[in-house]
């Protein structure tokens, strides 16, 4: 999914939000996540994953075209970890875990 289908479809599920009011909403979260691993803060979602950003250490790497050896710098990069609810919903295929809990009981 991309961006622009995720405000499509945030606006498609609240017909009383506005699409710029969609964007604005989607825009706002990417940036405050985005400002927040800046800062060394770790973002949380629960039920959805965290994320958080990793320090590399500087390393000698090599250029693939020509062989030779390059100084790579320090950087952060951002991680990604799931959270339990989402990996579960993932091996359902989709459904919660309400909805499976109801389908185990009609089995």
């Amino acid at each position: 999914m991309t961006r622009s289908e995720l405000i499509d479809e945030l606006a498609r599920r609240n017909p009383h939000l506005l699409q710029r009011d969609a964007e604005a909403i989607v825009s706002t979260v990417f940036e405050e996540i985005t400002l927040a691993l800046g800062r060394g803060d770790r973002v949380e979602l629960r039920g959805f994953g965290a994320f958080t950003a990793k320090s590399r250490q500087p390393r000698l790497g090599r250029n693939p075209r020509t062989g030779e050896t390059v100084a790579v710098g320090a950087k952060r990069l951002p991680f990604f970890k799931a959270g339990k609810e989402l990996r579960e919903r993932i091996n359902r295929g989709g459904k919660t875990a309400k909805a499976a809990a109801m389908a185990e009981r009609r089995a």
